[in-house]
């Protein structure tokens, strides 16, 4: 019997035997080895004539095997309607298509057609057959792929669009984003847990049973509910034997669903580059909290406090500092304090002066007399007395004015920039919607991104020099032992010589005072003014002090000190001017800690044969490609070794991971089930990842403002254009995704 159906405008007839393309049609008697057999078939032959398939039935018998199934078009049935408003009813696919085979299991398992309907009562559309849900299919290489992106922190829609690009277009997938978001959301929840609190609990245990050093405490509620979260990996606290003199402390960054602000204690490292020494997930900004979080973090340095801590202006935290950290030295950001300026006096007459005035006090004071002295004046040129921002800052100045906080040793960093520099970082893996449960496994792929810079910066000082720019032999002495980055640092110094002039003044006893002038050029070349720094020396106890102060503040010796030095022949720098913290000859004890990222035994050692599989894999593949006769005899090969694969049982070879595991089942088992967090809001955060000033946000208002106005037009010009447009329908469509 022959049956004409439309496909895609064309006629196509359907016969008994063979289609015109070379499809086998199903026939009665047709003999295959096994069920799957018979689905890749009429599969097949489905995707080529246009329908969809679906196994319509099977019966057992009475000693539980198989006796009987069927395959047929997915439209087969009828969809009773589950919606009780009628008005707005949900699309339906069945037709109650006729069109199946019936197969029969005999006694050696092959399965032989017994009977056959090919007639549909639907257009059938060979272009639209990758849409049907049989023929969405995942192969385990893509799987693997995917779930390789995921950990590597690529996101969904960039990932997908590699693999189209791959394939060379989306008719060329057997797949969809649909499909694949399904697949990583599941392949998420299977790796991690069912829940944040469980997926975090069971994290924590596995990382501590890999390295006991490996630090963390839960705070939780009285209903076992996690409220703060604070953990430290090994090899970070490690590095606080090396770093911990400074560190920078931040809560303005939102990291997962449930609104917690990410709080990392950052350091510099000999590079001065920015090193994690400790996180903190909190739910509250209140000094109860920040005490909880900086007597964790002192437990897990083993009471060892940081000489010096830079926070945002926060009372919280202040009062959370000096009850934990009372002998350290805290500075408050001066970034976070100037960025203020235009919220406070932008409606002032005089507010282009009163901003520069200000700055130049900030930034440009050499002693805390001429600092005083210029605010002073600042205040009664412009009236300000009753000012109360200003007043306030001057009565804490001693905590943020760089002339008053650079006697003591800062590493350099002058705000909590090195915070948010984190947190930018951050921004790679994590969002203000990312689950607790991906916040740790991401955190685990930003962890290896850092240690690898670290890394190559090592390297670079180990590999390479940068070449002196004088024949001074204190710069050679800097040059062996310190790190690249911070030798171009010193460099900087260096060059500022040809801008000092140095004269002896006096000598009381054994030091001697000099005046080192420094002349700053202006943009055209002129003098704009001269600043003079007095500076001691004393030979005999090996001392040296300069106004300038950048020393004590960065670690550096300062051009002034080298004109001074320069001036008294002193060829090599004493000890105590080449910090250790800033050595590349020096091995810290950290930097050999490995065994700190969440790799559990059987993914590695799984991964490792994979990898050694692979190249050989496709080098077969390259040479069965070359002719039909090496394809036909590498896929019988292959056929073969994937059945001879199978019958291996597997479960054997889990015996030695199953005994690297017991400690962490036991420790898993033991620790105290906890609840994931309520989502509760912090007082006053905006719902986004940083917080912003005034100004910022009237900027971006503004911004927004003249885009909408400029794109009115081309937006309505292009919506009549694209109102047909199939590649808008499926923009949309795919924006709607449900995974």
């Amino acid at each position: 019997m022959e049956q004409e159906r439309l496909i895609e405008g064309d006629f196509q007839v359907l016969g008994d035997s063979s289609s015109s393309n070379g499809v086998d049609t199903p026939q009665v008697g047709m003999c295959f080895s096994a069920e799957e057999e018979v689905r890749d078939f009429y599969k097949s032959y489905a995707q080529i004539l246009g329908f969809g398939i679906a196994k319509l039935g099977s019966k057992k018998g009475d000693d539980g095997q198989l006796k009987y199934f069927s395959f047929g078009c997915s439209k087969n049935g009828k969809t009773a309607p589950r919606v009780k408003n009628s008005f707005y009813p949900r699309p339906c696919s069945k037709t109650d298509c006729k069109a199946k085979i019936n197969i029969i299991v005999q006694n050696d398992g092959s399965c032989v057609i017994t009977s056959i309907q090919l007639e549909h009562n639907h257009a059938l559309s060979p272009r639209k057959s990758r849409h049907f849900r049989c023929n969405k299919v995942l192969d385990s290489q893509t799987k693997r792929k995917l779930e390789l992106n995921d950990q590597a922190g690529i996101t969904l829609s960039k990932s997908f669009q590699s693999f189209v690009v791959e394939a060379g277009g989306y008719e060329n997938l057997s797949f969809d984003e649909r499909k694949y978001r399904n697949y990583v959301a599941e392949s998420r929840r299977l790796g991690l847990g069912n829940g944040d609190a469980e997926a975090l609990n069971n994290y924590f245990c596995r990382m501590q049973s890999r390295n006991s050093n490996f630090f963390y405490v839960i705070d939780v509620d009285e209903d076992s509910r996690i409220r703060n979260i604070f953990w430290t990996d090994a090899r970070s606290r490690a590095a606080c034997d090396y770093f911990s003199d400074v560190i920078t402390f931040d809560t303005t960054y939102l990291t997962n669903s449930y609104d917690m602000s990410f709080a990392p204690f950052v350091g510099v490292n000999h590079h001065g580059e920015s090193i994690l020494l400790g996180c903190g997930l909190i739910s509250k900004e209140d000094s109860g909290t920040f005490i909880w979080l900086f007597k964790s973090w002192l437990t897990c340095m083993r009471g060892r406090a940081p000489q010096a801590i830079i926070t945002d202006q926060c009372k919280a935290m202040e009062i959370a500092i000096v009850e934990v950290f009372p002998d350290s030295h805290h500075r408050l950001c001066l970034w976070h304090i100037m960025k203020k300026l235009p919220a406070k006096f932008s409606s002032h007459a005089n507010y282009k002066l009163i901003k520069r005035n200000l700055k130049n006090i900030v930034y440009n004071s050499i002693t805390s007399e001429e600092c005083d002295s210029n605010w002073k004046k600042l205040i009664e040129e412009f009236n300000l007395e009753k000012n109360d921002w200003l007043n306030s800052l001057y009565e804490i100045r001693h905590k943020w004015m760089p002339v008053y906080v650079k006697d003591k040793f800062w590493a350099g960093m002058s705000t909590s920039q090195r915070s948010e520099s984190m947190n930018v970082f951050f921004d790679d893996y994590v969002h203000s919607k990312t689950t607790l449960k991906q916040f740790i496994e991401q955190y685990d792929n930003a962890l290896k991104s850092k240690i690898e810079k670290e890394d190559n910066s090592d390297f670079a000082s180990f590999n390479s020099i940068i070449p002196v720019i004088s024949g001074n032999p204190i710069e050679k002495q800097f040059q062996s032992v310190y790190t690249n980055k911070i030798f171009k640092l010193f460099q900087d110094e260096l060059r500022g010589l040809m801008f000092c002039n140095t004269i002896f003044v006096k000598q009381e006893g054994s030091t001697l005072f000099f005046e080192v002038t420094e002349t700053i050029y202006g943009k055209e070349g002129a003098i704009q003014k001269n600043i003079s720094f007095w500076v001691q020396y004393s030979e005999l106890q090996s001392q040296m002090k300069c106004l300038c102060r950048l020393f004590q503040f960065r670690g550096i010796v300062c051009r002034h000190l080298m004109s001074v030095m320069v001036k008294r022949n002193i060829t090599i720098v004493p000890e105590n001017y080449i910090l250790e913290r800033w050595r590349k000859d020096i091995k810290r004890g950290y930097q050999g800690i490995t065994n700190i990222y969440d790799d559990s035994y059987h993914h590695a050692e799984e991964r490792q044969r994979y990898n050694n599989l692979q190249p050989l894999l496709q080098e077969v593949g390259q040479l069965g490609s070359k002719n039909d006769e090496r394809c036909f005899v590498l896929t019988g090969i292959l056929k073969e070794a994937k059945k001879r694969i199978m019958d291996i049982n597997i479960g054997d070879s889990f015996d030695g991971y199953q005994d690297n595991n017991k400690i962490y089942e036991e420790s898993r088992n033991e620790s105290k089930q906890f609840h994931s967090p309520l989502k509760v809001r912090s007082r006053g955060r905006p719902p986004m990842k940083r917080k912003q000033s005034k100004i910022e946000q009237i900027v971006k208002k503004t911004k927004t403002k003249s885009q909408k106005k400029s794109s009115t037009v081309d937006k309505k010009q292009d919506e009549l254009s694209n109102m047909n447009s199939p590649s808008m329908i499926d923009d949309e469509s795919s924006k709607n995704v449900v995974y």
